[in-house]
């Protein structure tokens, strides 16, 4: 098992419920494909640095979780095509 660090930015004109459901949403996909989640850091609505999509703002939200080699492609592909998520990066940690 290995852990990763996944940063993924929500539309910040989401809902609060909306914005809830949405990364449960992920916790629970990672949780259901064997990974464990180490923690999750909300940062909540900040500015980008530039415009995605002629939008200037979103919603941070830096997952922490352990699981097999295959989940993060998998979250990848899931997060492509999910129209609240506007950019994620996950990242292997050493």
């Amino acid at each position: 098992m290995n852990k990763y660090e996944l940063l993924t930015i929500f539309e910040a004109t989401l809902a609060d419920e909306e914005k809830d459901a949405v990364v449960d949403k992920y916790v629970s996909l990672i949780e259901k494909n064997g990974g464990k989640l180490l923690g999750m850091n909300k940062w909540g609505v900040k500015k980008l640095a530039y415009p995605i999509n002629y939008k200037k703002e979103g919603y941070y939200v830096l997952f922490n979780f352990e699981s097999e080699e295959s989940l993060p492609a998998k979250l990848n592909g899931l997060m492509n095509i999910d129209e609240t998520v506007m950019r994620s990066l996950c990242l292997r940690l050493a």
